[in-house]
């Protein structure tokens, strides 16, 4: 098999196709020492969260009140705080309306809800972006000086945008608008703001490299912005034809046949930084062994200094759909992967299920 691989990369080379002769000189590479990988799912006690019709808040747009997680709960991020997991969750009222959620846990594993939202669409600067699909698919770090930085995706009913918040206490927020600004990406489809930072004891804390804060993001190709002081953004373009700089994209074959997307921040590492991604399967040109539009996840990694740099890649994915709970639900056959900490010696990597509830998977 190696040896073939290896006449098939030569010939590749002679005819100058570059994308597939990455592709499988990637493949024959199998020691990858750099990955984060061995993560166990916790089936006793998975999904960990799940929609209920006990909660109700008054909506200050709609001036109703609503069952706010009645249809699915998704998509957590998750920071340590005071020595307990706050989990952050997307949750969809019946109307498909997302607003953000707050569960607490003290060992990781077993979490309390909150009985309101902490973050959702109102009567402010934000509101004709944000209303009425909601606020959805938060990822979050620390600054240095211990302000929680929040990326989350606005949704009017039409354009997904990519927004980012601030607060000192997780409860509190500050709306620091659209990342992409609004000039020409203004209505830009855009999303899964992923920020480079370090694991500074248990905290993951945003860092700065060459003098400026790194975001990959995107849902199809993966892109990249930069930014002095954490609020501000300006994305990273080519100087040529002042478009996105595309640094990760879908491949033929593979289970990010479709799409790929930032699964939580971007981790700085001894080899590299670390990016969990989000791959999708398409419908054809695919990795036959998973169904069409699967969702499943993989990781790469950039290089410390450049940061647009790809260096390595999975070939194949380490998590995916294979329990009820993940194949069948809102969306089906779904795996998305979005909060990652390290707590009491472990990492905890939480991820949504068929669109409908979380789990959680541990690494020792």
């Amino acid at each position: 098999m190696r040896m073939s691989l290896f006449i098939i990369t030569s010939v590749l080379l002679l005819l100058g196709c570059r994308e597939t002769k990455e592709q499988v000189t990637s493949e024959v590479k199998l020691d990858k020492v750099w990955t984060l990988l061995d993560f166990v799912k916790s089936d006793s006690i998975n999904p960990i969260l799940e929609p209920v019709i006990s909660q109700v808040f008054k909506c200050p747009i709609s001036e109703s009140e609503v069952l706010w997680e009645a249809k699915n709960v998704l998509n957590p991020s998750a920071i340590v705080k005071d020595d307990k997991v706050y989990l952050i969750y997307r949750a969809q009222d019946s109307a498909m309306t997302s607003r953000l959620g707050l569960a607490i846990s003290e060992d990781g594993l077993h979490f309390k809800k909150q009985p309101t939202p902490i973050f959702y669409p109102d009567n402010d600067s934000m509101k004709e972006y944000e209303w009425k699909g909601g606020v959805e698919d938060p990822r979050i770090v620390e600054s240095e000086d211990g302000t929680y930085i929040l990326t989350y995706t606005s949704y009017d009913g039409r354009t997904a945008r990519l927004c980012l918040a601030s607060s000192k206490d997780l409860i509190n927020w500050t709306k620091h608008g659209l990342v992409l600004g609004e000039g020409k990406y203004k209505n830009t489809w855009s999303k899964a703001g992923a920020i480079v930072s370090k694991l500074v004891g248990n905290k993951i804390v945003a860092t700065k490299i060459n003098g400026k804060y790194w975001m990959y993001f995107g849902d199809t190709n993966l892109f990249m912005a930069f930014s002095d002081d954490l609020i501000h953004w300006k994305v990273a373009e080519n100087e040529e034809n002042q478009q996105m700089i595309s640094v990760l994209h879908p491949r033929k074959g593979y289970f990010d046949s479709r799409l790929v997307e930032p699964g939580p921040f971007a981790l700085i590492r001894e080899d590299g930084i670390l990016l969990i991604y989000n791959g999708s399967n398409a419908a054809n040109f695919n990795d036959s062994e998973l169904p069409r539009f699967t969702y499943a996840a993989g990781q790469a990694l950039f290089d410390k200094e450049k940061p647009y740099k790809l260096i390595d890649r999975t070939t194949t994915h380490f998590i995916y759909p294979d329990k009820e709970y993940e194949k069948i639900g809102e969306v089906n056959e779904v795996c998305f992967v979005e909060g990652l900490i390290y707590f009491k010696g472990k990492w905890f990597l939480y991820y949504g299920t068929a669109d409908s509830k979380i789990a959680v998977a541990v690494r020792d």
